[in-house]
């Protein structure tokens, strides 16, 4: 009773106090443990039974493997792998699966695949184990082999089998193949249930699809999940990634309990668009709810204090970690920091940081000089961060274009010339730029000079009309962000071209009565883009929000939510 109310000091007192102690009674105990999250005690109670001299039965041995797991104790665990061969307990399927899991659990696929083919009888634990253990394993075809073929041998799937395959698939990085299995799941008659939500939650982040993630927030309220703290955390991150803060912070405002993790995923979210002082604000809402932060914590309000130019409420918040809530600033924290002073034009200070920092600088941190350094054209200051960086990482292309962007905006195009040079003989490609927007559920992907779309001739109709408007209004586009040495009346075309400008375009032209569209692109958003989306906006008359690979940007009435700043 003690163990089922997952109350193990009265389990304890109670076993502490009977005269004799059989089989059941220890098996009871270590169960007791095991359910209540103590696997080392599990442990303690199952050798202790041996030294008293009872002997470990079926249900003893199936009861005390997880506690090997949870601890991935494969010694022990083939200790006691030993003693069912011993005693010949080894066709109970209990403790068979009990040992798939085990060694599955410790990456220990062999000996997992051995125990399971060598099973006289296996039930869907065993199967689910063995199929998870693949996944784990990085064996992502496997495992959906061994998925397809339990379905085709008339093996009865529960929930565990389907929530297993949907989240070995996510862990995987194989997204769209979830998404395919969940509709599979719901034709055969299963309902999502919270281990589903949570794991197919991800997969509309990873794919910035706001309506699916919508559709899944509307069936979290059908059927009364908004309880489950995990689902909702996952929901909040989700509006954010996908673009609707407003909606984010909505589902967080209406949660009826807040842990770290949900408090962290607001923060975060207010970071990523750029708002620090709120990510500030609740940063000291948390503490005021008697809530612990931890390092997740700092990165989230360092980052939104980097994107509105907090340096001073940075400052504070860093030298807190270690003096108030003994955290000792990570590599992250100390790479944020830096980007809170590079970001806000102080350079000098940034370099005198680096130097000072106890830890090796990391790429973040150089990266985080390199990129404010192209923002305020400081060519000395860029040449060292530059270095440092090939060093560090000396096939990453967007250190050398960098560097390269600094060279062409100092009108340097023999050093300009020379770190292009540099990237051919290391071979190393720059990345192409790509936009993309979604529409009525199909996602369309844009690059420089696009014109595969089936809208093509359209989008520069619509674009070269947009121009003249755009012009009439006070638009000059900046050819400063055209890096090659060509005439400004072909910079100017090129601009034109850019991918963020053609998705914007094409969501435009694709409203369906929508007020605002989501573009999302790989790489950080040019300034003439920038400036001409701004302009767009406002002509138009529709909210546009572009996430580049540093945040997003809320584009409304001629102004832009960064202010100019990212």
């Amino acid at each position: 009773m003690y163990a089922k109310c997952r109350h193990f000091e009265g389990a304890q007192r109670v076993f502490d106090d009977m005269p004799v102690k059989d089989v059941i009674t220890w098996t009871s105990l270590s169960s007791c443990y095991v359910s209540c999250g103590l696997p080392r005690q599990a442990l303690v109670a199952f050798r202790e039974m041996s030294l008293n001299g009872v002997r470990p039965n079926s249900v003893t041995v199936s009861s005390v493997l997880p506690a090997c797991t949870e601890l991935k104790n494969l010694n022990l665990g083939r200790e006691i792998h030993g003693f069912i061969v011993k005693n010949g307990i080894g066709e109970n399927v209990f403790v068979s699966s009990a040992l798939v899991d085990m060694y599955a659990s410790c990456l220990s696929i062999r000996r997992a695949l051995l125990v399971f083919d060598n099973m006289s009888r296996r039930d869907i634990v065993s199967w689910n184990v063995i199929m998870t253990a693949y996944f784990l394993n990085k064996e992502c075809e496997k495992a959906l082999s061994l998925f397809y073929m339990m379905r085709n041998n008339g093996i009865e799937l529960n929930y565990a089998s389907w929530n297993a395959v949907i989240g070995g698939c996510m862990q995987n990085g194989r997204t769209e193949q979830a998404l395919e299995i969940l509709g599979q799941m719901q034709y055969s008659g299963f309902k999502l249930n919270q281990i589903t939500i949570t794991s197919i939650l991800p997969a509309c982040t990873n794919l910035e699809s706001l309506r699916g993630g919508k559709e899944i927030h509307g069936y979290i309220l059908r059927h009364w999940f908004v309880e489950d703290l995990t689902a909702t955390t996952a929901l909040v991150f989700m509006y954010a990634k996908c673009g609707d803060l407003d909606l984010s912070r909505r589902v967080f405002n209406m949660m009826p309990r807040r842990d770290t993790v949900s408090w962290n995923t607001m923060i975060i979210a207010n970071s990523m668009h750029g708002n620090g002082k709120e990510a500030l604000f609740l940063f000291h809402k948390m503490l005021d709810s008697g809530v612990k932060p931890n390092s997740v914590t700092f990165t989230g309000v360092l980052s939104g204090c980097s994107h509105s130019r907090l340096v001073n409420e940075g400052l504070l918040v860093f030298d807190s970690m270690s003096r108030d809530y003994s955290i000792e600033p990570d590599a992250d924290h100390y790479s944020c920091m830096v980007d809170v002073l590079s970001r806000s034009g102080r350079l000098t200070e940034a370099y005198e940081f680096i130097q000072k920092m106890p830890l090796e600088p990391t790429a973040g941190a150089w990266g985080a000089l390199l990129g404010a350094c192209r923002v305020y054209k400081n060519v000395e200051l860029g040449k060292i961060a530059a270095n440092q960086l090939f060093e560090i990482e000396p096939h990453n292309p967007g250190n050398y274009i960098l560097l390269s962007n600094i060279f062409v905006s100092a009108k340097l195009w023999g050093e300009a010339s020379q770190t292009r040079k540099l990237m051919r003989d290391r071979g190393i490609t720059k990345t192409p730029g790509c936009s993309w927007v979604q529409v009525r559920n199909r996602v369309y992907t844009f690059v420089v000079g696009n014109k595969g779309n089936e809208q093509s001739d359209e989008i520069y109709k619509f674009l070269d009309d947009l121009g003249e408007k755009m012009r009439l209004a006070g638009y000059l586009p900046d050819i400063d962000f055209v890096l090659q040495d060509v005439d400004e009346e072909e910079k100017e075309e090129i601009l034109c071209n850019h991918s963020e400008k053609l998705a914007v375009a094409f969501g435009i032209l694709n409203l369906n009565g929508e007020s605002s569209i989501r573009v999302f692109k790989n790489l950080r958003i040019c300034g003439d883009c920038h400036n001409a989306i701004k302009f767009i906006a406002k002509i138009v008359g529709v909210q546009i929000i572009v996430r580049d690979s540093l945040r997003f940007h809320h584009f409304r009435d001629g102004l832009c939510s960064c202010r100019d700043f990212w």
